[in-house]
């Protein structure tokens, strides 16, 4: 599953190429990609068709292109795009070849870089593209990272901000672990808390705090969750600056290449191998349908 640092290299990618693109053309030859556009709405190519786009904007996993109105009384929209387990957006020249998985292609002119295709690339078809309308954020801050306004989509308002948004809380984040009861991993995963966190990121992130997975959320004290959260950042910033974490082919960027951070993850796969701070072996356990990776020596969970 594509996490935070897998979507802000392609909205990063993204923005020099369709900031102040204009959309010449919509092709959609998969319906289920728009799974989540409200056809009431309007429909999705026409919609799009002549619209300029503005700079590209995310929140956690959530990532949108707002559309420049086409007159004073016309909503604040934009494209949201959620890749889901194997969704790509891939830029194009002119004329390439669409991929046999090609589920949604935008044709754009950029005023800079000239003719673009946007391809949306989707294996298994959990991902979607649609048609949102943008409404105020509910602290009156930019939407999300890379946001110029104060507007966030609809389907993303619930989402809450990430450790690497300007505008995310820190007190309002522990004061909201003070209140949980649930394990402190369980929390990382709730995108109500905290978005953009997955399970890599958490286990790693978990590792370098030493801090047990199943620590209640509640116990840990301010200062704990301080270092948390620098370690959240670390991780997050360690793995933007290498591309994200690359498993196999599916997770690339809007050129294609993959990332490389799973060659510098510490826990995350590693069972059985040394922990690279105590040497002891590190361990996998179920959680939640999934698992934990962890060094139960290092990670140890505490009483107080």
């Amino acid at each position: 599953m594509p996490e935070l640092p897998e979507v802000e290299v392609v909205r990063a990618g993204l923005e020099p190429a369709v900031t102040d693109a204009t959309i010449t053309g919509v092709e959609v030859y998969e319906s289920r990609s728009l799974r989540r556009h409200d056809s009431a709405a309007g429909d999705f190519e026409t919609l799009l068709t002549g619209r300029v786009m503005r700079a590209p904007a995310r929140r956690g996993k959530f990532l949108w292109i707002p559309l420049a109105p086409r007159s004073t009384d016309d909503p604040d929209r934009a494209i949201v795009a959620h890749l889901g387990m194997s969704g790509q957006i891939l830029l194009r020249e002119p004329g390439a070849v669409g991929e046999g998985l090609l589920r949604i292609r935008l044709h754009i002119e950029n005023p800079s870089h000239g003719e673009l295709l946007v391809d949306f690339v989707d294996q298994r078809i959990f991902g979607s593209m649609a048609v949102d309308t943008l409404v105020p954020t509910s602290d009156g801050l930019p939407g999300g990272f890379g946001a110029d306004d104060a507007l966030v989509p609809t389907q993303v308002a619930h989402i809450a901000r990430d450790p690497l948004d300007p505008a995310f809380d820190d007190e309002r984040f522990a004061a909201t672990l003070a209140r949980k009861n649930t394990g402190i991993k369980r929390a990382l995963l709730d995108q109500t808390v905290v978005s953009g966190i997955g399970n890599i990121y958490a286990d790693e992130a978990l590792w370098a705090a030493k801090m047990h997975y199943a620590q209640p959320a509640a116990s840990l004290s301010r200062v704990r969750i301080r270092v948390l959260l620098a370690e959240i950042r670390l991780v997050l910033a360690r793995a933007l600056a290498e591309g994200g974490t690359s498993f196999d082919a599916q997770y690339v960027n809007v050129n294609g290449a993959s990332g490389y951070f799973s060659h510098s993850l510490n826990v995350y796969g590693q069972e059985g191998r040394p922990c690279p701070r105590c040497g002891r072996p590190i361990v996998r356990e179920q959680f939640m349908n999934r698992s934990s990776h962890l060094c139960t020596y290092c990670q140890r969970l505490r009483t107080r």
